[in-house]
């Protein structure tokens, strides 16, 4: 078997190089945008079906 050289998941002993907090608010970031996005989307599609239809 290979051996498991990584950090489990879950792990917050991983490489000392990494910047876990950092990556933790870039991927919180990156859900918000994308919620709100799909958010404003739906929004924009239904006020369209309303007026221009």
């Amino acid at each position: 078997m290979a051996d498991n050289h990584g950090a489990a998941a879950g792990d917050r002993a991983g490489h000392p190089d990494m910047d876990y907090a950092e990556h933790e608010k870039t991927y919180k970031f990156f859900v918000a945008l994308t919620k709100w996005g799909v958010i404003s989307n739906v929004v924009l599609l239904t006020l369209m079906a309303i007026f221009l239809l």
